[in-house]
Order: structure tokens, then C-alpha cells, then sequence
């Protein structure tokens, strides 16, 4: 009976950390569009998480896999390492591809939220949250972007319940 309650207990812990739910009060963009979407993203800010601890000068790069889905291609700078990580995984839309909500797996079966937000119009800043408060993206399409824009992008996450002091800035 122990062994039972230990196993539903670890598969009740991977279930939660791998939701691609988006959080209750958060309203998903509309009318998105993935081929503006694609290319290079660079990682102005975050809430810090445990596969990203400790990396500096994120980039992520999309482009369109064979089978429909979104090939994500993650890189980092470790100054500890003083080496780049790179990781690599695969995208799919949760609903439909006009609705900015995607499931993305690096590993095996296991697929975690992207969520976006907030996007401008030119497809140039984005703001992408996972299936919780605990992850939060600010992406650019260069690696700064101007500091006004950068607080109002902040200041939506903090409107929205996310936690300001618990986000670095990487410009």
C-alpha cells in the first residue's frame, strides 16, 4: 500500500510540473501568427527556474519542423562552466495555431506550457509565461530592448500577479 501512495504521489508532482495549463486569470493572445513568430528570440528577462539557473545571454531559435510542430533550439552562456549550453526540443499548439498557447518537450513524453501573453503587433517583443506564476519570459528580437517598453512589459506581468521582485533583467 506505501509503494502505491509513493507512486501516485511522484506521478501527481510530474503531472503539475509538466501542465501546459495557463494560469486562471491569464488571457492568451489572439490571432497569432507562427511564421512572424519564428527565427531568434533573445531573453531580456525571466523568473529564474531550475533548467535555466545560472545562464546568462539566453536565446531561443524556432523554425518549422517537418511534422507541423515548431523545432526550439535553447542557448545559454554558463559562466561557471565557461561554456555554452544548448537545448533542443519540439513545440505543438495546445488549441488552435491562431491562439499563442504551445506545449514544448525537451525530454521524452514531457511537455511543459508556453504561454503568450503579450506580443506587439511587429512581432518584436513578446511576453511568455508557462503553466504557473513561477515562469516568466521577456523576449526580444535583439538582445536589449528599450528600457520604457521593458517596464510596461513588466508592469503587465505585475498587473497580471506575477511576482516583480523574483524577475531578472539581463540588459
Amino acid at each position: 500500500m506505501q509503494i502505491k501512495s509513493v507512486f501516485m504521489f511522484v506521478s501527481m508532482l510530474l503531472l503539475n510540473g509538466c501542465s501546459v495549463k495557463v494560469p486562471h486569470d491569464i488571457t492568451l493572445v489572439k490571432h497569432f501568427e507562427l511564421p512572424r513568430y519564428l527565427g531568434e528570440w533573445y531573453e531580456v528577462a525571466r523568473i529564474d527556474n531550475r533548467f535555466e539557473k545560472g545562464l546568462s545571454k539566453v536565446s531561443a531559435n524556432y523554425s518549422l519542423r517537418n511534422d507541423g510542430g515548431v523545432k526550439v533550439v535553447n542557448r545559454g552562456w554558463d559562466s561557471n562552466g565557461k561554456k555554452w549550453k544548448e537545448s533542443i526540443g519540439k513545440a505543438y499548439f495546445v488549441e488552435s495555431s491562431d491562439i499563442g498557447a504551445l506545449k514544448v518537450s525537451f525530454f521524452g513524453p514531457f511537455y511543459g506550457g508556453y504561454n503568450i501573453i503579450k506580443l506587439d503587433e511587429d512581432y518584436q517583443y513578446s511576453l511568455v509565461v508557462g503553466p504557473n506564476k513561477d515562469y516568466l519570459w521577456v523576449l526580444s528580437r535583439t538582445p536589449t530592448m528599450p528600457p520604457e517598453l521593458l517596464n510596461e512589459y513588466l508592469s503587465f506581468a505585475s498587473n497580471h500577479g506575477f511576482d516583480r521582485q523574483r524577475i531578472l533583467i539581463f540588459q
